[in-house]
């Protein structure tokens, strides 16, 4: 198991991206025009906007692929120096071989400095007959205006559960994995979405063993089962808060949590409880504050114990 499932199984053509149709129709008639204008992927990670770039550069330009195609993560590289001398250096050149034009792919754009991007703009409308852009962002919202006019904008949404199921079993088929259907469904609702998360924490799990199960499952990805944190809620609200601190403490040993990763746990249970939507509704608005405390820096045993006795205030006031 020396080599990651997560580039393993990429998918090499546009055809083969899981759960994004609506964009890679779009990508396709941009291979069979030869063209393409500078894009902007915008979208949660793990849904598909790296393996689109590639695969669009893979239809566009075929084996000669990568000579005319670099990929930056402007996570590590986010300056104007950057901008100004590599980037610069890569867009002026002419493309190889038969190609119009090459692609840079900048990764994690949002993270770009506002100068950085004032200055990219401008390398954008001066190079783009040699050149052309993607730009992959989490947050188009931190991307500047001018740069957005620039590009035409393609917006990925999280993989549909069937998609993120199909492609699982694919992998779990070539790999000779046995993994009960049971786990299958939780590594879905582990992943919410992301198939990058849903595929590094199966090989993760396959690490331990041929065969995988629930436990297992929530055990590698760090996260408690949805029905010990509804447990320890319902405990709270029956009025029982010394029994939900030790369901607590038994789910952050357990399970290795922090206080955040227990609170966005606790606000997904919320819905499952048993209680009026005014109180849902009271629960949330305390869980939010209780959330923005720990991000701040309070103790967050301390606050994770109090949003138990307010639930056990709530089931008291019922009672």
């Amino acid at each position: 198991m020396n080599e990651i499932w997560t580039e393993k199984y990429r998918p090499k053509d546009l055809d083969d991206v899981i759960g994004q149709k609506h964009i890679t129709e779009r990508m396709k008639a941009y291979v069979s025009s030869g063209n393409m204008p500078h894009l902007l992927l915008a979208g949660p990670a793990g849904t598909g906007k790296t393996t689109c770039a590639l695969a669009l550069a893979r239809g566009l330009f075929g084996s000669e692929w990568t000579g005319n195609f670099v990929e930056l993560n402007a996570s590590d590289e986010r300056g104007i120096d950057v901008v100004r001398g590599k980037i610069k250096d890569f867009a002026r050149t002419s493309p190889l071989g038969n190609a119009e034009f090459k692609i840079i792919f900048m990764d994690e754009a949002d993270a770009l400095t506002s100068d950085a991007q004032a200055a990219l703009r401008r390398t954008m409308e001066r190079y783009s007959k040699v050149c052309r852009f993607i730009l992959s962002c989490n947050y188009s919202s931190k991307i500047i205006d001018p740069i957005q006019s620039r590009c035409a904008v393609f917006r990925f949404s999280p993989l549909p559960k069937e998609d993120v199921e199909n492609y699982l079993r694919m992998i779990i088929a070539k790999e000779g994995v046995k993994m009960d259907d049971d786990a299958v469904e939780g590594l879905i609702h582990v992943a919410r979405g992301d198939m990058r998360r849903a595929v590094n924490s199966l090989q993760v799990a396959a690490s331990l063993g041929k065969h995988i199960t629930l436990d297992v499952i929530y055990q590698t990805t760090g996260l408690a089962r949805p029905e010990e944190v509804k447990k320890m809620l319902e405990a709270a609200l029956g009025g029982n808060f010394l029994g939900a601190r030790e369901m607590l403490d038994n789910i952050m040993v357990t399970y290795g949590l922090s206080g955040q990763d227990v609170i966005k746990q606790i606000h997904s249970s919320f819905f499952d409880l048993s209680i009026t939507d005014s109180e849902k509704v009271r629960l949330m608005d305390k869980t939010g504050e209780v959330e923005f405390r720990i991000v701040e820096g309070s103790n967050e045993r301390i606050q994770l114990e109090a949003l138990l006795a307010y639930l056990v205030m709530i089931g008291g006031s019922k009672r």
